[in-house]
This record gives structure tokens, C-alpha cells and sequence, in this order.
């Protein structure tokens, strides 16, 4: 069964036909924050997917076998929050007893989010992902805790077809650690590069307006032994007490010189949700986000810090 019933708060499971839904599914107690409503409705979820008789394969019940997320769980989320930056997140947020969500929210918006721009590097021809996303599901969307950082969470997870493709991505390659998607490859690293036209073997779509266009896809991957860009960029999410409590995630985009590791840039962004009138009051994709996200955004700071070749900026 698909999760987006989530989305709706109704899940039918069963050969008994029981219906799960939280007895509160569309109900907000006064003064319950997102944290709270967010564990008592997955403690009904569960006592009731308990009892249900599950025909096989179900998935229904999946998103109780979700976990938070770790941070620190790969070689890539390690590094990635090891990294010094010039304006770092202070330890204290300036949460006060009482605040609201909103309030809260508003106040981190205004104190920490927005494009933090050290030092920009001019005629790059080519950049290193160094931390890759994965497709985020619909359980993931609805739960509170299971995205590390739920702001860039439903950005592309093929970033070659905006950073390598014309006619949005300016760079001539870009190397990634291989994935599970890549297992096809036996070398550590994939590199996107551009081919030419009479290469292609597919068309890419894309909107422009209202109107969409097709032009040759002339992306090519290959395995490689070792990375030869210079500059890159990774992301992590930000972790302090209250936030997720009141439904508020931060993450930070950091571009950085991949040989000295010195940060060249931080896009630093906050989402809330928890006002969702579905079971779990969470959905990521819906939230209120700031600095507002627009399509290929996250290309276009990479693309001011390291500024590619075929910009004539």
C-alpha cells in the first residue's frame, strides 16, 4: 500500500479491514507543540498496527520502523559536520521559554538563515558532490525526526542533470562517491561529464514557464580511481534542543576548497511543519521554509562561489 494515505491520516489495513488513524488525526490540543502531538499519534499508530492482521507485503505500518536520523553515520556525514565555518550556529539559539513555533521560527529566520559568502573562485571547470542525497519516501515526509535535514531534502538526487547538462548545469564535469544506485561500477568515484550531441541516446525535458523543451541528454558517467576537482560542496543538518520539538529543522549548504578544506560559503536555511492536518502533523514537503527555495536554487549558490567556466559574469 502506498504511504502517501499519510498524507491524508486514513490507512486501511488488513483482512479485518481496520482502519489506523490517530482518535486526534485532525485535532490539535491547545498549547500540544509538534514534538508532542507528533509521539502521542505514533503511539496510537502503533498500539493499533499491533493489533491489526497484516496481509504480506504491507507496508502500511513502515513508517514505526523508521529511525532519527544520524548524522555522524557515514565517512560523508562525519566530515561534513567537522567542518569549520566562519559564522557557525551558536550553541545557544535564542530560544526563551514560551515562545510558539512561529515565534521561534520568525526568529531564526532572522538571526541565522541566509547565503553566507566568504571567497568565490572564478573559470572552475568542474566540482566534487561530496556528500549525496538519497529519494526521500513519503514516511520520511511524515515523520518528524527521520530527515537530517528536511530543508534540502526534496532537492534533486541527480544534481548532474542541473550542474552538468546544459541547459542548466555550467560545469563540464562532476564527481560524486559511488552509491548503491551505481553498482554497476567497481571504481569509488562516478564522474558526470558532458558529451557530445551525436552521443546521446535519450531526450532531456525541461520546463521553461509554462512551456516545456527537449534537447539531447549528453551526460555520460564513468567510474573513477580518484577525484580531480578542486572545489566541491556537502550539507548537514543542524541539531540543538527545542528545534525539532516545535517542528523546526536548520540545515546548511557549505561549498568548500576540497584540498584545504576551508568552507568558501554557507547557505544556511530553516523549514517548520507540525501544523499538518494528516496523522502526524509533520509534512516536510508543505513546510514554511526560509530563505524561500526556488527551483535549482541550491545550483545557483553553488554557482556564485565557484563560478564555472562558461559563465561570462
Amino acid at each position: 500500500m502506498s504511504a502517501t494515505g499519510w498524507a491524508r491520516g486514513l490507512v486501511v489495513l488488513g483482512l479485518g479491514g481496520l482502519l489506523i488513524a490517530g482518535c486526534a488525526a485532525s485535532v490539535f490540543k491547545k498549547d500540544e507543540t509538534p514534538g508532542q502531538r507528533f509521539d502521542r499519534e505514533m503511539k496510537v499508530f502503533a498500539e493499533n498496527c499491533a493489533k491489526a492482521k497484516l496481509k504480506p507485503n504491507d507496508t502500511a505500518c513502515d513508517i514505526l520502523k523508521l529511525k532519527p536520523a544520524d548524522p555522524l553515520a557515514t565517512e560523508e556525514g562525519r566530515f561534513a559536520h567537522s567542518i569549520k565555518i566562519t559564522n557557525p550556529v551558536p550553541e545557544d539559539s535564542g530560544y526563551k521559554p514560551g515562545m510558539t513555533p512561529a515565534q521561534y521560527f520568525d526568529h531564526l529566520c532572522k538571526t541565522e538563515a541566509g547565503e553566507f559568502i566568504y571567497k568565490t573562485v572564478e573559470n572552475v571547470e568542474g566540482l566534487y558532490m561530496m556528500r549525496p542525497r538519497e529519494q526521500v519516501t513519503d514516511d520520511q515526509l511524515s515523520h518528524l525526526y527521520a530527515l537530517e535535514d528536511p530543508y534540502d531534502a526534496t532537492d534533486d538526487p541527480h544534481p548532474q542533470d542541473y550542474l552538468v547538462q546544459p541547459p542548466f548545469g555550467p560545469y563540464q564535469f562532476m564527481e560524486s562517491v559511488r552509491t548503491k544506485d551505481d553498482a554497476d561500477s567497481s571504481q569509488p568515484y562516478i564522474r558526470y561529464s558532458r558529451g557530445s550531441e551525436k552521443e546521446s541516446k535519450r531526450d532531456y525535458v525541461y520546463m521553461d514557464g509554462t512551456r516545456s523543451h527537449r534537447v539531447p541528454y549528453i551526460v555520460q558517467r564513468e567510474g573513477v580511481s580518484l577525484v580531480k576537482s578542486r572545489y566541491g560542496y556537502t550539507w548537514r543538518g543542524i541539531q540543538r534542543p527545542h528545534d525539532r520539538e516545535l517542528g523546526i529543522v536548520g540545515g546548511e549548504l557549505i561549498v568548500l576548497d576540497v584540498q584545504t578544506q576551508e568552507a568558501l560559503a554557507v547557505r544556511r536555511g530553516f523549514i517548520r511543519s507540525g501544523n499538518v492536518r494528516n496523522l502526524t502533523g509533520i509534512w516536510w514537503l508543505g513546510g514554511q521554509v526560509c530563505p524561500i527555495k526556488k527551483s535549482l536554487s541550491s545550483s545557483q549558490f553553488i554557482q556564485k562561489v565557484i563560478r564555472p567556466t562558461s559563465d561570462e559574469k
